[in-house]
């Protein structure tokens, strides 16, 4: 179910929402969408953003990789007693960069576990070759 909702936007800022939407392929609406679904999650997740790849627009870390990448890292290192404090100690990533990660992977699991298994997928494919 969704719920329609009228906002008022000043001039300049509906013509730079059109023409980036415009520009996306996408209409008003879904730039509009995208856009609150995305703050909202930057305000609960406040170290992590969205950006644009080849593989479509995912979750990364402010100035790091994408979240999914630190999640198949710490899965990774399941063998080691403590797998958080093994990539904080052997990478260049912060500790509450990591816990920011993780704390995004729980919150939107089925989408971290896509990204990993399309990783995972790709990868296998690839080495075949």
């Amino acid at each position: 179910m969704s719920e329609n909702v009228s906002p008022r936007l000043d001039d300049a800022l509906a013509r730079r929402l059109r023409l980036r939407s415009l520009a996306a392929g996408e209409t008003l609406s879904e730039r509009l969408r995208r856009y609150a679904e995305e703050g909202i999650r930057r305000d609960e997740h406040p170290l992590v953003t969205f950006r644009d790849g080849p593989a479509g627009r995912r979750a990364g870390l402010v100035g790091g990789p994408d979240v999914w990448e630190v999640a198949m890292w710490v899965e990774d290192l399941t063998d080691e007693v403590d797998p958080v404090a093994t990539l904080d100690a052997e990478s260049a990533l912060s500790r509450p960069q990591i816990d920011a990660a993780l704390r995004y992977g729980v919150a939107y699991p089925d989408e971290i576990e896509a990204r990993i298994e399309l990783h995972r997928k790709d990868t296998a494919a690839a080495s075949k070759f």
